[in-house]
Order: C-alpha cells, then sequence, then structure tokens
C-alpha cells in the first residue's frame, strides 16, 4: 500500500466515531413543570429520578430533564408551561403539582403529560375517565382529597379532647373547592363539624393560625395544596407555639413538626410518575395509559411534638403508625 493511500485511510477512519455520534438521535427532553422549588423537593425528585431510571432512562445520559420552578407563584405557571412547549419537549411532567398540571394541559393538547396529585383527575377535567384518559395526559393520583375522613378519625383518636376541627384551604388553589368539599364531608361522616380556614399567602397563614381561638381545644386538618408542603416547616412551628395539633396528608410535614400525617406514600407517586415518563418516552400513548391510584398509604406521628403538647400517645395508635418521628 502507498503511503498517501495509507494516511488518507487512516484519517478517514479517524472521522468515523464522529460521524457516528452526529447520526444519533438527539437525546429526549422532559420539561419538568412545578409550582415549587428545588431545594422543597430533594426526596421527590429522587425519587421520580429513581422511577426513570427503572424505565431505562438516566438523566444526562439518554434524557436531558429541563426544571421549571414557580416558586410558590402560580400564576407563573402558565408562563413556564408556555416556554416548554415552545421548545418543543418530548414530555411535560407536573408530579406533586396540580397547579402545574392544570397549567400544562392548558398550554398543549399534543405534547404527552404525565401528572402525580392528590386530588381526582377527571373531576379536574384533566383525564375524560381513569382507565380511559382519552387525551395527552395521564398519571397517578393519591385521591388524598377523598381520605380526609381518616385523617379526622386519627386526629379524634390522638386528641380525644378537641372541641373545634378547623381545616385549612388555599382560596388561590384548584383545589379549593373539591378539599373544602372533601374536608366537610369527611368531617360529616364522623359527625364533626368542620370549620374551614382559608390563606394563599405567608401573611394569611399566620393570621389565619393567630386568629384561632385559644379558649378552646382545637386540632387542625389540612388540605391537600402545594403552597403548604412549601410552607410546612413554618405551618408546623406556628401550630406547635399556638399549641395547635394539626394532620396532614403527607409525612413530610410530620417530620417537619406536624403532630400526625396521613396520606399516600408520595415518594412512591413520584417513582411512579417516573416510570410513566419513561413508558411515554418509549411511545406509549397517554390515551392508552390508565390514571391509576395510589396503593400505599402511611400513618406518621411526630412523637417529638406529641410530648411537647403533653399528650400521651394511645398504644393502638404507635401499632398502627408506619413510623414514630422522635
Amino acid at each position: 500500500m502507498r503511503r498517501r493511500e495509507f494516511i488518507t485511510l487512516i484519517g478517514g477512519a479517524a472521522t468515523w466515531p464522529l460521524a457516528a455520534r452526529a447520526q444519533q438521535p438527539p437525546m429526549p427532553v422532559i420539561g419538568f413543570l412545578h409550582s415549587g422549588s428545588p431545594e422543597q423537593n430533594v426526596e421527590r425528585l429522587a425519587a421520580y429520578r429513581k422511577g426513570l431510571n427503572e424505565a431505562g432512562f438516566i438523566e444526562n445520559r439518554n434524557v436531558a430533564i429541563e426544571f421549571r420552578w414557580a416558586a410558590g407563584h402560580n400564576d407563573r405557571l402558565p408562563a413556564l408551561a408556555a416556554d416548554l412547549v415552545r421548545q418543543q419537549v418530548a414530555v411535560i411532567a407536573t408530579p406533586g403539582s396540580t397547579p402545574a398540571a392544570l397549567a400544562a394541559k392548558a398550554a398543549t393538547s399534543n405534547i404527552p403529560i404525565v401528572f402525580a396529585i392528590g386530588a381526582d383527575p377527571v373531576e379536574l377535567g384533566l383525564v375524560a375517565s381513569l382507565n380511559r384518559p382519552g387525551g395527552n395526559v395521564t398519571g397517578i393520583t393519591s385521591m388524598n382529597a377523598d381520605i380526609a375522613a381518616k385523617r379526622f378519625e386519627l386526629i379524634r383518636e390522638l386528641v380525644p379532647q378537641a372541641a373545634r376541627y378547623f381545616g385549612m384551604v388555599n382560596p388561590a388553589s384548584p383545589l379549593a373547592q373539591p378539599m373544602s368539599k372533601a374536608l366537610e364531608a369527611g368531617a360529616a361522616t364522623l359527625g364533626i363539624h368542620v370549620d374551614i380556614i382559608r390563606a394563599s399567602t405567608d401573611p394569611e397563614i399566620d393570621a389565619a393560625i393567630d386568629g384561632l381561638p385559644q379558649s378552646s381545644i382545637n386540632v387542625m386538618v389540612s388540605g391537600t395544596d402545594s403552597l403548604f408542603y412549601i410552607r410546612r416547616a413554618h405551618i408546623a412551628a406556628l401550630a406547635l407555639h399556638h399549641r395547635l395539633p394539626t394532620i396532614f396528608d403527607d409525612r413530610a410535614y410530620a417530620a417537619a413538626g406536624a403532630l400526625a400525617s396521613y396520606g399516600a406514600d408520595f415518594l412512591n407517586l413520584m417513582e411512579l410518575a417516573g416510570d410513566y415518563t419513561g413508558r411515554v418516552l418509549k411511545g406509549q400513548k397517554p390515551a392508552d395509559l390508565p390514571a391509576i391510584q395510589a396503593a400505599k398509604f402511611e400513618f406518621v406521628i411526630n412523637g417529638s411534638t406529641a410530648k411537647t403538647l403533653g399528650m400521651a400517645i394511645p398504644p393502638t395508635l404507635l401499632a398502627l403508625a408506619d413510623e414514630v418521628v422522635e
């Protein structure tokens, strides 16, 4: 072989990997839309990535994620959703944020959307039915709004001397009306009257809890809301300051200092949302993926908060609890 031919051959071979890389399809992009902030969702994001990995997708290896956080300002979500649509992401994931799911649905009828929420997606208009979503949206629901009665039952057992029950709802949330109805229906099931207090900002949260009557023993059963989740440590501290026993829908509240929580295992929901996102990336259509309901629920008690409140937790509830935080 002549020297010039050999050099040409070697030079051509050196370009093969570059050419092969150039022919690879572009990495799919997930648009992750949320009403909160990354600092408040570290564990949830880890669970979402775990589900995504189990579906065969690893961030920055064979899939990219574009994050859009509203930092507690739901009014920013429509613009953030529109931005993801303009970027033509492969799928929009909104796990853990009902306002984000609704904003994404309003922004596109073509790009697939995967949610993980605590409310009824049919009632919210996200899907036509659980078994047949019928559009570009599907996901997982914990139906937390529908198990309010169980929270009232648990808080009544924890605080049998309770005289008044309060439920906190964010009036600016799309869940405000269904959550209020769920709290009222849950209380009525046990023959309890609940007074709904409303708060959609930090000052309103402070005013709502500060303004509760001090003359009787009160308890609070909070509604499901991303704003409250973001402010969970502040709400728990404020409630403890007023010696107000509280129960929420997510274990993160109990970990932050609330007396108790009962609801779906939301980390499991996030993992399932990651798996569903992976299925969509593999080509399955949301219309053909049933919106599934959570199967794992957990009851968590904060033992330290109970001691601060001077409460003795009944042995039956200690045995029932999935975890007692100390």
